[in-house]
């Protein structure tokens, strides 16, 4: 196969998959207007539309979505070839596609990405936040990160963390001026920040767990959002009590602006694991960023930092 062969169909690859030439552009790191040459190159060539295009959407043809069927299974083969030779290398070496839930993002990954960089310099990190539950071989992932039960069961999975607690905030503002919940039930009268789940939009009920005994509380409230960073800010603004993980809560519950409530209610759920095709070999850089996030995590999932410059020996504690 020539170089030029190649080069078109990793790029109608790119296309086919996310559907629109300017994310397929950013992917491979070209111009859109590259793209959109090199796919029409590939369709004269083969004499047949891979790909129906308007203004506003790409879709696959049928003869578009025999390719792709075809190819991609061959493109993970060349990268699996690839990843072989990396072996012989003393020090990892290339790019690693990572897909990360945005919990994880913010706790674990976003603090520690300067750190890997440091210590990884020929390593090229290439994470995309998302919640959706895709599949990451479709998508041409190396790995994601997510809670455990949102794992497929044909993944290898590797735990980063322990299971953790879900706890129920609110700001001291905000109970000034309402009654907090004695017991789960009362949380339906309450202004709560609620969650839509990325992956089928349902907002579910709030978790309740003590003893064997369970509640599912329906809740009301002005405000629903699918990003925890909102959620925490509109907690510490008032706006109602929100259901955290624990760890998130943390600083805040720390240092007085977040109360805990039903403390001892407080749903244990699955810890974060990195997860990886079972189908492909476990490419160096995959093995590098296993190794760093375990020696740079606690087992509530939080950085550990490196302190030095403190009297007697080198400690190492928690963020």
């Amino acid at each position: 196969m020539r170089a030029h062969d190649f080069a078109e169909l990793t790029t109608f690859e790119a296309v086919a998959r996310l559907l629109s030439f300017s994310k397929a552009a950013a992917d491979l790191g070209v111009s859109a207007a590259t793209v959109s040459q090199t796919i029409r190159a590939l369709e004269t060539k083969m004499g047949v539309r891979l790909l129906n295009r308007t203004t506003r959407s790409v879709s696959v043809t049928e003869a578009g979505a025999q390719l792709l069927a075809r190819l991609q299974p061959a493109l993970a083969s060349v990268d699996d070839a690839i990843q072989v030779v990396s072996t012989f290398r003393e020090t990892p070496i290339g790019t690693l596609r990572l897909k990360v839930a945005r919990m994880p993002a913010m706790m674990m990954v976003g603090p520690l990405l300067g750190r890997f960089i440091q210590q990884h310099p020929d390593i090229n990190l290439d994470v995309v936040v998302d919640d959706q539950n895709t599949d990451i071989v479709s998508g041409r992932f190396d790995a994601g990160i997510h809670v455990g039960s949102q794992v497929e069961m044909d993944m290898v999975a590797v735990r980063l963390t322990e299971e953790f607690r879900l706890v129920t905030v609110a700001s001291a503002d905000y109970l000034q001026r309402t009654d907090g919940p004695a017991h789960p039930k009362d949380v339906a009268d309450l202004s709560a920040i609620r969650f839509r789940m990325p992956w089928d939009g349902s907002v579910p009920r709030a978790l309740y767990e003590r003893n064997g005994e369970r509640f599912e509380v329906a809740t009301s409230g002005p405000l629903i959002v699918n990003d925890m960073i909102l959620a925490v800010q509109a907690a510490l603004d008032g706006v109602g009590i929100v259901q955290l993980p624990e760890q998130v809560a943390g600083k805040f519950l720390a240092d007085g602006r977040l109360v805990t409530l039903l403390d001892d209610w407080a749903p244990v759920l699955p810890g974060f694991y990195l997860y990886h095709s079972s189908i492909r070999q476990q490419p160096p850089v995959l093995r590098a960023l296993i190794d760093f996030m375990r020696a740079n995590l606690d087992a509530d999932g939080m950085p550990m930092v490196r302190v030095s410059q403190v009297a007697g020996p080198k400690a190492v504690v928690p963020c």
